[in-house]
């Protein structure tokens, strides 16, 4: 399945991803691939997984990203010249 990361917080471990399907999955860290771990900010990114479904609860695993994430220093760079942030 694919989808797209709504948010993922670092420090709790644990974040929301949209299906195609309009169905919000929870992920935590160990549903992530190892070397697909989430770092800083991944709102917005585009995500394969599988659903995994434990006790009635469905879940994302086997999470990887499908594009590179965009470098945080051009953006700051870009604005702090006066652009908008990328």
């Amino acid at each position: 399945m694919q989808g797209t990361m709504l948010w993922f917080n670092v420090d709790k471990g644990f974040g929301f991803i949209q299906t195609e399907e309009d169905e919000r999955l929870y992920v935590t860290t160990t549903g992530f691939l190892a070397d697909h771990q989430p770092e800083m900010r991944c709102k917005g990114r585009a995500v394969s997984f599988e659903r995994q479904v434990d006790d009635g609860d469905a879940r994302a695993v086997n999470v990887s990203f499908l594009s590179a994430a965009a470098d945080p220093r051009r953006a700051r760079l870009r604005h702090a010249r006066g652009g908008r942030p990328l």
